[in-house]
C-alpha cells in the first residue's frame, strides 16, 4: 500500500516541457488498473491528479480527459482549472487540475442531506445545470451525482472557476444561496456543434429523476418544469410519457451496473481472495478491522453467538463483530454433487448478497447486507456465509397473532405489505420463498428477510406463473 505523502515528478507535454514535482496527499478514488485519483500540492498550491494507468489505452484516456476538459471551458461550462499535463516516471500518463474549495461530489452531499425538500432543490440545480450542457452540445455518456462537483452551498467559501480569466476571481459565478456545480470526467462526455434534441435531453434528464422516490410524481414534475425551463421548453404529456419509459430502463441499467460493483473492490465494498476463499465486505462493516479476522473467525463466533435456526441447509446466528449487531447465515456443505451444483449456479450466499443490494437499490425494505463468503476445497464451493446486520421487529405471524396489536396497526402492516407486493411486481421480482417467517414487522413498516431464493424474471408470463405460486403459498399459511 502507498504510504502518504509521496513525491511524483511528471515530465509535462503541455503546456511546456517542463520536469514537473508534486506532493501525493490523499488518494481519492482508484479504479484497478485504470486509473487513481489524488489530492496533491504543487509549488504550494492544491492540486488534483489523476493517473492513468491502463497498459495499452492510457494515452487515449489522457487524450479523452484533456480535450474534455478544454471543451467545457470553451463553452464556458463550470470545471476545474486546467493546469497541465505529461508522463509519469513508470510510463503513465497524468493530468492535473486545480482543486475545487471545500467541495463534494453531489451523491455525498445527496446522501449526506435527511430533508426530502433539500434533496430535491440539489437535483433541481443539478437539472439546471445539467439543461446548460444540453444547451451547449455537451451529452454525458455516464451521467450521474458522483461527476457533479458541489461547493460554496451556502454562498460561502472560495470558487475555482472554469476559464483562466475565472482563476482568481473570489466571485461565485451563480447566485448567492444556490450551489455552485462543476462537470468533472470529461472523458465520459460527447461535445456536440449543436444543442441536443428533446429525446437525448428526457433520457438524461430521467438518470437526475430517477433519484427521486419512486411514484413521487409531484417532485418529478417540479423537476422536469425546472429543466424544461431552463431549456425554454413546454413539456407537454408526449415528454412525460417519454420520461417514464426511460425512467424504467434507467432503473434497470442503474441497477445492473450497481450489483456488478458489489462484487468487486469499489468505494463501497471490499473484496477479499484466496486460494482458500473469496469474500466480499461493506467497507463500513470492517472499517478499523481486518476482514481476514472475520473470515477465520466466523465458525467460532457463531457458536458463541444466539442461534437463530439450526438446520441440515443452514445454521443462522445472531452475533456482534466490530461493534455491529449482525445476523449470520452458513449454508452447509450437504455433499460433492451439492456443492458442485451451487458452484455451477453460483452459491446462496452470492445470490443473497446480490439481492440484498438489488432490494435496497429500489428501496424495498431489507437487512443491509454486510459480507458474503465462500470457502473453497479447489475448485468447489464448499460452505458459503452470508452476513446482514439485525433488524429488530417481529414476523408476521406473530404480529398478526399479538393481542397487544391494534386492529388499525394491523390494518397498516397489511396495506403496506401490498405495497411491497406491488413494488416488487414492477420489477418483475418473485420472492421464492413467501411466508410469514420471510417479513419482518418493523418500527419502519414490513421488511423482507430470506432473499437467496430470489430471482428477477425477464418475461412477464414467466414472473406470473412464479408470482402466483408465491401468493398462492403464502394466503394458503394466512388462512392456516
Amino acid at each position: 500500500m502507498t504510504e502518504f505523502p509521496f513525491q511524483l515528478l511528471i515530465d509535462s507535454a503541455f503546456p511546456k516541457n517542463k520536469r514537473q514535482s508534486l506532493t501525493c496527499t490523499k488518494l481519492l478514488r482508484t479504479i484497478a488498473g485504470r486509473r487513481q485519483v489524488y489530492e496533491a500540492v504543487w509549488n504550494g498550491r492544491a492540486v488534483i491528479v489523476k493517473l492513468f494507468s491502463h497498459k495499452i489505452n492510457a494515452g487515449r484516456h489522457l487524450k479523452k480527459e484533456w480535450r474534455g476538459l478544454r471543451q467545457l471551458q470553451k463553452r464556458q461550462l463550470s470545471c476545474p482549472v486546467l493546469l497541465f499535463y505529461g508522463k509519469t516516471e513508470n510510463g503513465g500518463w497524468a493530468v492535473v487540475t486545480g482543486k475545487i474549495a471545500d467541495c463534494s461530489t453531489a451523491l455525498e452531499v445527496f446522501n449526506e442531506k435527511r430533508d426530502p425538500e433539500e434533496k430535491l432543490e440539489l437535483l433541481i440545480s443539478v437539472c439546471r445545470e445539467l439543461a446548460e450542457q444540453h444547451r451547449k452540445g455537451v451529452l454525458q455518456k455516464d451521467l450521474h451525482l458522483g461527476n457533479f462537483l458541489v461547493s460554496g452551498d451556502k454562498g460561502s467559501g472560495p470558487i475555482l472557476q472554469n476559464a483562466a480569466k475565472w482563476e482568481h476571481s473570489q466571485t461565485p459565478r451563480k447566485a448567492f444561496g444556490v450551489p455552485n456545480l462543476f462537470a468533472i470526467d470529461p472523458g465520459q462526455m460527447r461535445f456536440r456543434s449543436q444543442e441536443l434534441t428533446r429525446k437525448k435531453s428526457i433520457w438524461q434528464l430521467a438518470s437526475v429523476a430517477a433519484f427521486l422516490p419512486e411514484g413521487d410524481t409531484k417532485s418529478i414534475g417540479r423537476l422536469c418544469k425546472e429543466y424544461a425551463s431552463a431549456r425554454g421548453w413546454h413539456f407537454d404529456k408526449s415528454d412525460e410519457a417519454m420520461l417514464q419509459k426511460q425512467l424504467t430502463l434507467h432503473k434497470k441499467t442503474a441497477v445492473k451496473k450497481g450489483l456488478k460493483k458489489c462484487l468487486r473492490t469499489s468505494k463501497r465494498c471490499l473484496k477479499v481472495k484466496t486460494d482458500k476463499y473469496l469474500a466480499v465486505f461493506d467497507r463500513g462493516f470492517c472499517q478499523g478491522h481486518n476482514p481476514v479476522d472475520f473470515i477465520k473467525q466466523v465458525d467460532t463466533l457463531m457458536n458463541e453467538g444466539q442461534t437463530l435456526k439450526n438446520s441440515r441447509t443452514c445454521y443462522v446466528c445472531r452475533l456482534r463483530w466490530n461493534g455491529k449487531d449482525v445476523v449470520v447465515k452458513r449454508y452447509n456443505h450437504k455433499g460433492f454433487v451439492h456443492s458442485l451444483r451451487h458452484t455451477i449456479k453460483r452459491s446462496r450466499a452470492r445470490r443473497g448478497w446480490l439481492h440484498g443490494h438489488r432490494l435496497g437499490m429500489l428501496t424495498i425494505p431489507t437487512p443491509k447486507p454486510l459480507a458474503y463468503i465462500e470457502q473453497y476445497r479447489g475448485p468447489i464451493v464448499w460452505t458459503s456465509y452470508l452476513a446482514t446486520e439485525y433488524i429488530e421487529g417481529k414476523n408476521l405471524y406473530n404480529f398478526l397473532a399479538d393481542d397487544s396489536v391494534t386492529e388499525q396497526q394491523r390494518s397498516r402492516a397489511v396495506k403496506q405489505i401490498e405495497e411491497l407486493f406491488d413494488k416488487l411486481g414492477r420489477h418483475s421480482i418473485a420472492h421464492g420463498d413467501l411466508k410469514h417467517s420471510n417479513i419482518l414487522i418493523t418500527a419502519n413498516g414490513p421488511t423482507l428477510t430470506d432473499l437467496d431464493a430470489m430471482k428477477v424474471y425477464k418475461w412477464n408470463f414467466t414472473y406470473r406463473i412464479r408470482q402466483r405460486k408465491d401468493l398462492l403459498r403464502f394466503s394458503r399459511l394466512a388462512v392456516g
